[in-house]
């Protein structure tokens, strides 16, 4: 399974964090993490394996809306900063609506997101059991 990862500028800690305290249960399965770039290069000074794409302003949502398009993803998280304005809100408008139309998963806050890795996982472990 692919997890695709974006974090606006304000709440790239906050992912870093919320990734930490899934480490092992990440690791224990096959998972891929995909991000965009800056988010991607924080997740991995952090220690985890990532696919980095080309930072959101220049990009790298449009990439992870086409793979999500492509039903290339399971799982998308998207911490967004509600109270800043982004230049690129038109892409952000847009991802949120390719997850819509493909019904891809997209967890924009901690405690979803949280609720997700713990489904997926334990699916992910009891798949591996078969």
């Amino acid at each position: 399974m692919k997890i695709a990862l974006i974090a606006h500028d304000g709440k790239k800690a906050d992912m870093v964090h919320f990734l930490s305290g899934f480490k092992n249960e990440l690791q224990g399965v096959n998972v891929e993490l995909v991000a965009t770039g800056t988010t991607g290069s924080h997740i991995e000074k952090a220690g985890f394996k990532v696919q980095k794409l080309l930072s959101g302003p220049y990009g790298g949502d449009a990439q992870i809306a086409a793979m999500a398009a492509q039903k290339e993803l399971g799982l998308i998280i998207f911490f967004r900063d509600p109270l800043d304005k982004h230049p690129h809100e038109p892409d952000v408008q847009m991802l949120m609506r390719i997850c819509d139309v493909h019904n891809i998963p997209l967890a924009t806050n901690p405690a979803t997101a949280e609720i997700m890795i713990k489904y997926i996982t334990t699916q992910l472990e009891w798949n591996q059991k078969l």
